[in-house]
């Protein structure tokens, strides 16, 4: 049985991938539930495929349910469509669009075909993870704990400006500028 490898990108930065393994045989839900695992999404908004060219030009579409909008073709369903269906080149490409309201969108790329599976995996899996997702909701991971200790060592609570902070151009009556003046003047009384 074939397993293809597709490496699925993140769209707003391609560093950040992950390769997921599949068989031949299973669906485009089974790839779009492996998707939204190894990124960490939840699986509650619409979703659809596109199959796509070298220059990511959106073709047919392979969606989660007809939705109620206007297709140029007949969209395929995911639960109802092998990957192999789709298949017509060794590099073939996808684009996955997750959350219509917040656009999530990942570059699918068909990078290798074994033909034996690895009977330790279960299929579908993230086989290769590369750079910290983005977070669904927000932050998450590392960026949560560095951005609690910077908020920490820098005071940066939103209530930090109530106690002795000012806002920038306050005319609180320390007037540094006017330091300046007179010791720029002492150094000049000799000449």
């Amino acid at each position: 049985m074939a397993i293809l490898r597709f490496r699925v990108y993140w769209e707003d930065d391609d560093s950040i991938y992950r390769d997921i393994a599949i068989r031949h045989t299973q669906t485009f839900f089974d790839l779009h539930m492996a998707i939204l695992q190894s990124y960490e999404f939840d699986n509650k908004h619409k979703a659809t495929f596109y199959r796509s060219n070298d220059n990511w030009l959106r073709g047919r579409e392979i969606t989660l349910e007809a939705y109620d909008k206007e297709y140029k073709a007949a969209p395929l369903i995911m639960a109802e469509t092998p990957i192999s269906s789709e298949i017509s080149n060794p590099n073939q490409k996808f684009i996955y669009e997750y959350d219509f309201n917040k656009f999530w969108h990942f570059m699918i790329e068909l990078i290798n075909i074994d033909k034996e599976e690895n009977k330790k995996l279960t299929y579908p899996c993230c086989v290769r993870t590369e750079g910290i997702a983005p977070s669904q909701y927000g932050t998450k991971g590392l960026v949560d704990s560095r951005l609690a200790e910077m908020e920490e060592k820098y005071d940066l609570q939103p209530d930090a400006m109530r106690e002795g902070f000012g806002e920038e151009g306050d005319d609180d009556g320390l007037g540094g500028g006017e330091e300046e003046e007179a010791t720029t003047d002492e150094g000049n009384d000799g000449f």
